[in-house]
């Protein structure tokens, strides 16, 4: 998550993207998300995209940034290794998938913000340790983390169910093999919520996607107590 960007970067257009001067590997990613980018836009969110030009060797590949009310996806893989590797071992025909998986997980966050709940809980949820507040901004971040992780994959689910289970196995493997930020009780420790998520019936209610994934996150709320 992003909360500042630089001044050096390049907007573009869903349209433009081939006339772009991106690079082929901005390009696949783009292209691989670009059905979300638009269903997003299409629900009314406030979303840019925003390509780094310069080279960023240490960033997340790709990221969400708030800026002037707006969501601004960022892209910032020139001489970023980080791009290739988090695809590691992925096989070349499901790379497009999972880019799409990580790009609804920042649409999951954009959705957040722009109805004003980040770090928000629903009404009747209390936080334990509120009290503590390196413990609390920690499951502040776990909690957008888990309703992100929801939103992509109520996205798969709906789009690629075939895919689904492959989708939902690479993403509790990457939750996993970082333990500083997914191991127990880690900012990123959504494992809980993906458990859910691999219930036979977890994104079968008949409601669109943002509320499918609200049902799960408010399941795994109760059981949150890293």
């Amino acid at each position: 998550m992003l909360k500042l960007l630089p001044l050096l970067s390049l907007c573009i257009a869903l349209p433009a993207i081939a006339q772009s001067g991106l690079t082929p590997l901005e390009t696949r990613w783009l292209q691989a998300g670009a059905p979300v980018i638009t269903y997003a836009r299409e629900q009314g969110l406030p979303i840019d995209i925003v390509v780094q030009p310069q080279e960023a060797p240490n960033a997340v590949p790709m990221a969400l940034g708030f800026d002037g009310g707006r969501c601004k996806l960022v892209l910032s893989m020139r001489g970023n290794a980080q791009a290739e590797a988090v695809l590691q071992g992925v096989p070349a025909e499901q790379r497009g998938l999972m880019i799409e998986a990580m790009t609804a997980h920042e649409i999951g966050h954009c959705q957040r913000y722009a109805q004003g709940n980040w770090h928000a809980l629903p009404a009747g949820f209390v936080d334990p340790a509120a009290k503590s507040m390196g413990a609390a901004e920690l499951r502040e971040t776990r909690r957008e983390e888990a309703y992100a992780d929801l939103v992509a994959l109520a996205w798969m689910h709906s789009r690629h169910l075939a895919d689904y289970g492959s989708v939902l196995a690479w993403m509790t493997k990457v939750r996993e093999v970082h333990p500083q930020e997914g191991g127990a009780g880690g900012s990123h420790a959504t494992q809980a919520w993906l458990v859910l998520a691999g219930g036979k019936h977890a994104f079968d209610e008949p409601v669109p996607l943002f509320e499918q994934a609200q049902v799960l996150w408010r399941k795994g709320l109760s059981g949150d107590k890293g």
